[in-house]
C-alpha cells in the first residue's frame, strides 16, 4: 500500500506508539485521523505535528468501545491501524476487566465500523504477550499462543489479544483484502508512561541516585537478573510497522522487535552507564506469570528490507535522562 495520500484512521493515535506511528505516517505523506479517548494518552504528543501537517491530521476524541464512535470516524477513510488497548503490566493485575473490555469491544467495533463503512485494509497490534513461555528462543510467528492460568489476571492482556488476533483473521477470510497482524516486543523510548520496566526501573534509579550520590549503588529489580528481553527502540519500532503497512500480506503476522537479546541485570547496569554510575541489580520475587526469557525471530520482517538501527545503549542515553529529567507522564 502507498503510504503518501492514502488516508489511515490509528486508533489509539495518542498513546506512546500511536503517536510516534502517526508522526511516521505524517512523515511520509499520508492523512491521518487519530481516534482515542486520551484516558491514557495525550495530545501534547501530537500538537507540533498538528500544526505542521498543513490540514492532514485530525485528532478526535472517542472511546473505542462505543460503536458510534468508531463507525464515525471510520467513515471516509482507506485503512485502519488498531492499536487503543490498556496497555502496561500493572494495568494486566489491577484491570484485568477493563483490559478485556477494551481489547474485545474494541476489536468487535473496528471490524464492524470497518464492514459498514467499506474499509478493506486493517492493520493490527497484537502483542508477544500471547504466546507467554515460549517453546523456542528466538521465537517466530508460528509459536502456539497460550493463557497458562485464567486465574491469573495477568493473561487478561496476552488474552484479550489472542481473541483481538482471532477475531481479525476470520473477519478478514471473507470481509477484506487485505489484514495485517504486528507484534511488538518490549518497545521504550522518552514518554511512554509509568507502567513499564525501563520507566519504573528508571524511577528507582533516580530516587536510588538521589539518596546515594556518590559510588555504586543497587536497583532492586522483580526476578534473579537473568530473565532476557529484546527492546526496541521507539523509532526502530515504527520503520518495522510502517513496512507492514505498506507491504505485509493479507493474513500474515509479523514480529517487530531486534533480536538483540540481553538479561535485566545487563539492563539495569546499562542504564547505570547512561548516568556515569556503576548499578548493580538486586534480586526480588517475580510477579506470577512473568515469563523467563523473551527474544523474537524478526525474519520475516527483515524479508520487508527491515533492520534494527538503534542499539540499546543509544537509545537507553535517549530514555534514561529524560525519566530522571521529567519522570513519569500518563
Amino acid at each position: 500500500m502507498k503510504l503518501e495520500g492514502t488516508r489511515f484512521l490509528v486508533t489509539g493515535g495518542t498513546g506512546f506508539i500511536g503517536s510516534a506511528l502517526v508522526r511516521g505516517l505524517l512523515a511520509r505523506g499520508a492523512m491521518v485521523r487519530s481516534l482515542d479517548n486520551d484516558t491514557r494518552g495525550t495530545r501534547s504528543r501530537l500538537e507540533t505535528s498538528f500544526v505542521s501537517s498543513a490540514g492532514r491530521l485530525e485528532l478526535w476524541e472517542g472511546d473505542i468501545r462505543e460503536l458510534a464512535a468508531v463507525r464515525q470516524a471510520a467513515e471516509g477513510m482507506t485503512s485502519v491501524i488498531h492499536l487503543a488497548y490498556v496497555n502496561g503490566t500493572e494495568f494486566f493485575y489491577s484491570k484485568p476487566d477493563l483490559v478485556l473490555e477494551v481489547a474485545v469491544k474494541g476489536m468487535l467495533n473496528v471490524l464492524d465500523a470497518c464492514l459498514e463503512t467499506g474499509i478493506r485494509d486493517l492493520v493490527l497490534a497484537s502483542s508477544s504477550e500471547v504466546y507467554q513461555t515460549p517453546p523456542a528462543v528466538p521465537t517466530d510467528e508460528s509459536a502456539p499462543l497460550s493463557v497458562p492460568d485464567v486465574l491469573n489476571p495477568r493473561y487478561s492482556y496476552g488474552g484479550g489479544k489472542i481473541i483481538s488476533e482471532l477475531l481479525a483473521v476470520n473477519y478478514g477470510r471473507t470481509h477484506f483484502d487485505r489484514v495485517s497482524i504486528f507484534r511488538p516486543h518490549n518497545c521504550y523510548g522518552p514518554d511512554m508512561g509509568h507502567e513499564h520496566v525501563i520507566p519504573q526501573l528508571a524511577r528507582r534509579l533516580g530516587e536510588t541516585l538521589a539518596s546515594v550520590p556518590e559510588g555504586p549503588v543497587t536497583l532492586p529489580i522483580q526476578g534473579t537478573g537473568q530473565e532476557t528481553r529484546a527492546f526496541i527502540y521507539i523509532d526502530d519500532l515504527v520503520d518495522g510497522v510502517l513496512r507492514i503497512v505498506e507491504s505485509g500480506e493479507h493474513l500474515e503476522i509479523y514480529h517487530v522487535g531486534t533480536d538483540e537479546e540481553v538479561t535485566v541485570a545487563q539492563l539495569v547496569e546499562a542504564m547505570g552507564r547512561c548516568v556515569g554510575r556503576e548499578v548493580r541489580p538486586q534480586p526480588g520475587p517475580l510477579q506470577p506469570g512473568g515469563t523467563l526469557r523473551r527474544c523474537p525471530d524478526i525474519s520475516k520482517l527483515k524479508a520487508l528490507g527491515y533492520l534494527p538501527r538503534i542499539s540499546l545503549e543509544q537509545g537507553l542515553q535517549l530514555t534514561v535522562p529524560w525519566y530522571l529529567e521529567k519522570g513519569s507522564v500518563r
